[in-house]
Order: structure tokens, then C-alpha cells, then sequence
């Protein structure tokens, strides 16, 4: 059976769940707020909330299990090429993790320990140094997990290294992330995986020419010889990259440098014995009980046989405020596919548009459409049971505007007033962090990781490449020469723009 044809299951099932609004599914099923949660170490995750029932929640596990997900995360961890456009392996859990005895996963998992010796190594260095300052240039997979793992993990007070990134291309942001800091006391650090993407290399000529030289630079990346002879960055200030890592995937190898950097390389070790431990309960446990199968199915659930056409994530932690950027690379270019693997149309919906932002403010904003609009927007909440600030009655705050909102997202609101009537049935997940610590972040972002992966096997899709990126990185290089004036474009709409524009 196809994933069209297991899919269609799904509206099925969803034609008879809809006739029940979600308030009722959950009075009529006493434990169902039990029993639709599950926990995995610092995680707590709540579905009760989600427009679904038990006989539908095992046609979902029985569509996983007819896509072979079992075998296709044991395929992953193995090492084999499942990254079939591009013939590569996926292995982005050697990097943090050692489940599988194929040799091509162990000595993937042996480099990876390499490659944190090394970093381990040039941060010793670093720190013995007079350097305050580190500017992290690089861009997509290379900026964006770990400007969010900086921002998330660290504390009130600055640590040995401040760490700024850059990533846009306009100059606007060199000159903005530049200001006020001294070149004497800066290094600066270009990842990029081929290091021929456009902006890095701009970027980083900025940053070479800014601190006088390339004595403070440093660099990782897969083409250590191109950073070599474009940077003249000596080999013993290159770190590795590979193939079999993914740039949205890629925060867990040496590209981690700048988190080490901001955090201590003993945090950005705990960082990935969190993922770690996701990565063991995600290969090892039955899909029922499995974490990442159930958000991944609810993920599908609500596209497939809802129709629902968005995705929000909330987080109710300030330091969680990039999570939405980050997660709409990680879904959206994983999952923004319309053939299958072997190249064939899907004949279904495949991701939705992700997005979000930070509560309390989102409330402010965008919560008006969420709540009373005609779209009905599933979400993740996202909360942190043991606040580190030491405001007490700020945390209580949060946490009831957390707890309210899910609320009011399911069950809503009568009223005489049309105006001020809330329909209700808004479905929503609570993910709860026992604290925010490196070890629940890795863990966090594995799950998110993980449920991308399967929601891709049930959808037959590759989630690996992203050939999507290119077609306008190529077509803005046949235009450089039309705007220093040295050809035409052949576009009617552009050659106005153009004359515009000069």
C-alpha cells in the first residue's frame, strides 16, 4: 500500500472523529490526559489536547508501521544511504550518540569524538588568549542552531567568550554586529560546508579584512582545502565536516564550535548527551510509547486528515525565542517536498508553513486570529517547569498564561455576543521542560529531529536534501553581472527592476 493509499485511511477516520468536538473526546475519556502523555528524561509532553481518539491514534501507529518507520530509523542510525538523491548516508546521531554496530555509524561516532578533542583543544587556546569576542559567520543550518543554542543556554552574565553571529548578506548586518567591538581582542569563525556559499564568503572577507588579517580566523567545514586557499586559515584552525551531516542538522558536529565557545565545552557535551538519550528512546521503543512517533503522526494527522494548512510553535521561555526560526528550517526544508523518493508526485499534502514566536508577546499579536480567526492553527506550547530567574511571581504569570491558553485553545468559550465568543477546538500539544539545561535542549531538539524523519517515511518523501535552496542562489549569480552594468537580464520584469534599481 502507498502513502496515498494509507492516507486515505486517515480521512476516514477523521470524518468520524470530527463529528465530536475535542471537548467532548476528552470529557468522555477520563484518563485520556494520562494516558496521551509520555515522558522521555527532562521531557513531559502532553496530547490530550490533539483531535484525535484511541482508534484513531492506532490507525496512525498501524500507517507508521505499514511505511516500515522501525526499519527506517535502524536504516538512518545504520549508516545506510537513505539520502537517496544525493547517495549519502544520514548520520547526524554518531555525532552525539553510539547505537549502532555498523562500521560505517562507529567510525562516523569515532571522528565525531575526534573532532570534539580538537575543538576542546582550540577553545584551551582561546581561552588562554586575550580574545573577549567571538563573531560566528556563516548561514542557514550554519548560523541558525547555533545562534538559537547560544541565545537559549547562555546565562544572565556574559561567559569567558561573547558571541555575535552573521549571517545576511546585506551589509547593514556586518556593520551592525561590528560596531563597538575591537578587532584586537576578536576571532572570528566561518562555517561553511563547501565554503562557496555566497554569503559566508562575503562575509568573511568582510570579517578578514576588519581584523587585519587571517591570524584570528577560523574555520569548519567539509572542503578544508577551499578554506585554505580562500582564507589562508592553516589546517590546525580547520574543524571537519561531512558529507553525512545535513546543515539543519549539523549543530552537533564542530559547528557546535560557537555554543562550546559561548557555553564551555563541558555544557555543549551535556547538549548532546541529551540528544543522545532521545536518540537511544527513539530507536529502541515501540512506536505506541515512542515520543517522536507521536508527535510525527499528530504532525501528519493534522495535515492529512484535518487539512490544516499551519503549524505554530509558542514558547513560554523567553530563551526559547528563536525555536520558530529555527524549527522552520528544520521542518520546511526537510519536508517542503512534492515527489516522492523515487521521484513520483505525491498525491497529499506534505508540510505545512511553520511558525511562532515567544508568549507572553505572541499573545499580543497574533493570538486574536488564533483564537477567533477562520484558520484553525495546530500548536506546539512550549513550557519550563523550574525557572532560573529569580522572579517568582513572573514565573507564576507565565505558567498561567501557558496553562490558559492550551485551555482556552480546546475548549473555548460561549457567549451571546458573537464578538465575543471563542468556537474552541483548537488543537494544541504541551511539551514542559523540567528546566531549561543543555542536556533538555539536545533532547528537545532530537525529538523535533526525529519527528521530522518519520513524518517524511510515512509521506515517502526524502527529508535529507534541499535542492529547493538553489534555483535562486543560481539565478542571483547570473545577475551580478547585470547589475555592475556588464549584461541584461533576459526577464522583462526583471530588466525594469534593474533600471530601477540603478
Amino acid at each position: 500500500m502507498d502513502a496515498d493509499a494509507r492516507l486515505s485511511h486517515l480521512r476516514a477516520q477523521a470524518g468520524r472523529v470530527v463529528r465530536h468536538p475535542l471537548q467532548e473526546l476528552i470529557a468522555v475519556d477520563p484518563a485520556r490526559a494520562q494516558d496521551f502523555s509520555l515522558r522521555v528524561g527532562p521531557i513531559y509532553v502532553n496530547f490530550a489536547r490533539q483531535h484525535y481518539d484511541r482508534e484513531a491514534l492506532a490507525a496512525l501507529f498501524a500507517t507508521a508501521d505499514q511505511a516500515g518507520a522501525r526499519a527506517r530509523l535502524q536504516a538512518q542510525f545504520d549508516g545506510q544511504k537513505i539520502n537517496l538523491t544525493e547517495d549519502r548516508a544520514v548520520l547526524h546521531t554518531s555525532l552525539r550518540s553510539d547505537l549502532s554496530s555498523a562500521p560505517v555509524a562507529r567510525d562516523a561516532h569515532a571522528q565525531a569524538l575526534q573532532a570534539r578533542v580538537r575543538m576542546r583543544e582550540l577553545i584551551d587556546a582561546l581561552t588562554a588568549s586575550e580574545i573577549t569576542d567571538i563573531v560566528s559567520v556563516g548561514i542557514g543550518g550554519s548560523d541558525l542552531g547555533p545562534r538559537l543554542a547560544v541565545d537559549a543556554l547562555s546565562g544572565p552574565s556574559p561567559g569567558r567568550f561573547r558571541v555575535h553571529f552573521l549571517s545576511n548578506v546585506d551589509g547593514h548586518a556586518a556593520q551592525r554586529v561590528l560596531a563597538g567591538l575591537d578587532p584586537r581582542r576578536t576571532a572570528a569563525v566561518l562555517i561553511s560546508k563547501t565554503f562557496g556559499t555566497q554569503e559566508t564568503l562575503l562575509n568573511g572577507m568582510i570579517l578578514r579584512d576588519w581584523l587585519g588579517g587571517t591570524e584570528r580566523l577560523y574555520a569548519v567545514s567539509a572542503n578544508t582545502q577551499r578554506a585554505a586557499e580562500t582564507f589562508a586559515i592553516p589546517a590546525d584552525r580547520i574543524l571537519p565536516m561531512w558529507d553525512w551531516v545535513g546543515g539543519r542538522y549539523s549543530l552537533w558536529s564542530a559547528v557546535g564550535f560557537p555554543i562550546a565557545l559561548a557555553i564551555g565545552m563541558d555544557a555543549f557535551e551535556q547538549m548532546l548527551a541529551g540528544a543522545a538519550e532521545m536518540d537511544e528512546h527513539v530507536l529502541h521503543t515501540p512506536l505506541e510509547r515512542n515520543l517522536a512517533a507521536w508527535h510525527a503522526l499528530t504532525a501528519v494527522w493534522n495535515r492529512n486528515a484535518l487539512g490544516y494548512a499551519t503549524q505554530a510553535v509558542h514558547a513560554y521561555d523567553e530563551r526559547l525565542k528563536l525555536l520558530s526560526n529555527y524549527l522552520q528550517q528544520l521542518v520546511m526544508e526537510s519536508l517542503g517536498k512534492s515527489v516522492r523518493t523515487d521521484g513520483s508526485p505525491v498525491g497529499v499534502e506534505t508540510v505545512p508553513v511553520w511558525w511562532g514566536g515567544a508568549g507572553t508577546d505572541t499573545q499580543h499579536s497574533f493570538f486574536q486570529a488564533l483564537h477567533q480567526g477562520t484558520s484553525i492553527v495546530p500548536s506546539d506550547f512550549i513550557g519550563v517547569v523550574r525557572s532560573d530567574a529569580p522572579f517568582a511571581e513572573n514565573n507564576r504569570a507565565l505558567q498561567a498564561n501557558l496553562l490558559a491558553q492550551t485551555e482556552a485553545f480546546a475548549n473555548g468559550q460561549a457567549s451571546d455576543d458573537p464578538h465575543r465568543a471563542y468556537a474552541g477546538g483548537r488543537p494544541s500539544t504541551t511539551i514542559l521542560l523540567d528546566a531549561l539545561t543543555p542536556y533538555s535542549f539536545g533532547a528537545l531538539l532530537a525529538l523535533y529531529e526525529h519527528s521530522v524523519f518519520l513524518q517524511s517515511v510515512v509521506w515517502g518523501i526524502n527529508a535529507f536534501d534541499q535542492f529547493g535552496v538553489e534555483l535562486g542562489k543560481q539565478v542571483a549569480s547570473r545577475l551580478l553581472p547585470a547589475l555592475a552594468g556588464e549584461a541584461q537580464a533576459d526577464d522583462p520584469v526583471t530588466r525594469e527592476l534593474l533600471q530601477q534599481l540603478r
